[in-house]
């Protein structure tokens, strides 16, 4: 493809050579360079991959985008833009057709919520008779394809490849979650989404490599409503209105409170073996009933966000009645069938602040007695363990604090910090630093009401020791232990 036609609105300066270049494809690491390509030199938080220009320029780069000045041989075209990453967004748009312009794109972003709320919608419109491409942190489908996930939502020129692949397969719609990485670093610049949700905001990825603080954070955030055209978010959440300021898009409001456009009333528990979930009534700018095989107060909240938007495809009432209990999310309040007497559930709670909402929503359902077991991730902030143990120990009626991916720290080591939070908390608790035998204790200690939670690792099928991967998926683990009776 013709260079001047992959940098068609964009502001750019040709600093040497021929914007007439013919480009074979678009790369931006130098370990993947192939003659006549196009090399993005982009910044990221260990590596400058201008300073591999020279490099990719020997390996047969045809072209060099940049946002700082490289010595490399004359034959070279170089285009000087302001920030690559957002040209190589926009580049990559070009280069695979725009893709989004033959889908419905729907954006998820926020705190908490944004994975379940991206399964929901693929739900509802599927049973709708649509076809919903999906991009998250779990995985990428595309049709049957199921892609493992590398980063929520992914750089530029792999999010436009997957849209154009949904395209061709035939996707009418692609529900994904949104970052707020993924905006700062303008991964999903290119294009305009139809959509955008917003779920909730606390103080999260603040710290190296992410956010400076919070103000930032939501500034992130807020990049997603100046780049769709209807905007559906959280009307209860305290940060709304920050969170939109300055939007170009029609707003619209879901919640529980009074105001929003979009309302849920009288919330009712339900309690089934192996299964807690929530139903409600929805008023507002549709009127039904709805349940979500899921417990909680953000349960509701998910659900909300995917009629709000669903609501706009035409799906009928009785079509998202039928989806919503349906849906399943792997490792997000994942049950596991285990016993009638008691319930085991599977989450990716890794923060304090996910763990409590979690806990929260489960005391709801005043269980005989609810167990909480855990690790937490080495190589990261010891605070986040004191945290968790801390709010584990008040919560839980017992916690089993175990291992996680220990990185290249000691599991005992991490164990210790743990028990520090909880000890504060006057909380019950045992160790057991192996997690298969840790929920195997678990299991074979449930007594009838238990709800017994296995929190940290959800979706993730590996524990991460020493720098290698060893397979471990929990749902294997339980399976195994009950083969062998419990």
């Amino acid at each position: 493809m013709e260079l001047g036609s992959l940098l068609k609105g964009l502001e750019f300066t040709c600093v040497r050579g021929n914007p007439e270049t013919e480009v074979t494809g678009i790369v931006y690491d130098s370990r993947k360079v192939k003659k006549g390509c196009l090399f993005v030199c982009i910044k990221g938080t260990h590596f400058d991959s201008h300073e591999s220009a020279l490099q990719a320029v020997e390996a047969g780069a045809a072209v060099l985008v940049v946002e700082r000045e490289v010595e490399v041989k004359r034959s070279v075209t170089v285009i000087s833009v302001e920030n690559t990453r957002y040209a190589m967004a926009h580049i990559a748009a070009a280069w695979y057709g725009h893709p989004a312009g033959k889908l419905q794109t729907i954006g998820v972003t926020g705190t908490k919520g944004k994975t379940t709320t991206t399964y929901l919608v693929k739900s509802i419109l599927e049973s709708a008779g649509y076809k919903v491409g999906l991009v998250g942190t779990i995985e990428t489908i595309i049709g049957d394809l199921h892609i493992p996930a590398g980063n929520t939502t992914p750089e530029s020129c792999l999010l436009q490849e997957y849209f154009s692949r949904m395209a061709e397969a035939g996707c009418d719609a692609v529900v994904m979650e949104v970052s707020s990485q993924g905006l700062k670093l303008h991964r999903t610049q290119g294009f305009v989404f139809d959509y955008g949700i917003f779920m909730n905001l606390e103080p999260d990825h603040i710290g190296a490599g992410e956010h400076a603080d919070f103000a930032e954070y939501m500034a992130c955030k807020r990049l997603l409503f100046r780049q769709c055209r209807v905007g559906i978010v959280n009307g209860d959440d305290a940060h709304w209105e920050a969170v939109t300021e300055g939007h170009t898009c029609q707003i619209e409001r879901f919640g529980m409170k009074e105001g929003n456009d979009l309302c849920a009333r009288n919330m009712r528990l339900v309690r089934k073996p192996g299964e807690l979930g929530i139903a409600f009534s929805v008023t507002g700018l549709s009127h039904m009933e709805a349940r979500v095989a899921a417990p909680g107060r953000f349960s509701v909240y998910n659900a909300l966000a995917a009629i709000a938007v669903c609501r706009h495809f035409g799906v009928s009432y009785k079509n998202i009645e039928q989806a919503l209990p349906k849906a399943r999310v792997k490792g997000r309040i994942e049950m596991i069938k285990v016993s009638d007497d008691f319930t085991v559930l599977i989450d990716y709670a890794h923060n304090a602040m996910s763990l409590q909402s979690l806990l929260l929503a489960l005391r709801e359902y005043e269980p005989g007695r609810l167990i909480c077991l855990f690790g937490c991730g080495g190589n990261r902030s010891k605070l986040r363990r004191f945290e968790m143990g801390k709010v584990s120990g008040r919560l839980a009626d017992l916690t089993i604090i175990t291992s996680d991916n220990p990185r290249f720290e000691e599991p005992q080591d991490i164990i210790e910090d743990i028990k520090a939070g909880i000890d504060g908390s006057g909380g019950r608790y045992i160790a057991i630093c192996d997690r298969r035998e840790a929920i195997a204790y678990a299991l074979r200690h449930g007594q009838a009401g238990d709800i017994i939670v296995l929190a940290g690792k959800g979706h993730e099928d590996y524990q991460e020791i020493k720098g290698k991967k060893y397979p471990m998926d929990e749902r294997v683990l339980i399976a195994d232990i009950l083969a062998e009776g419990i």
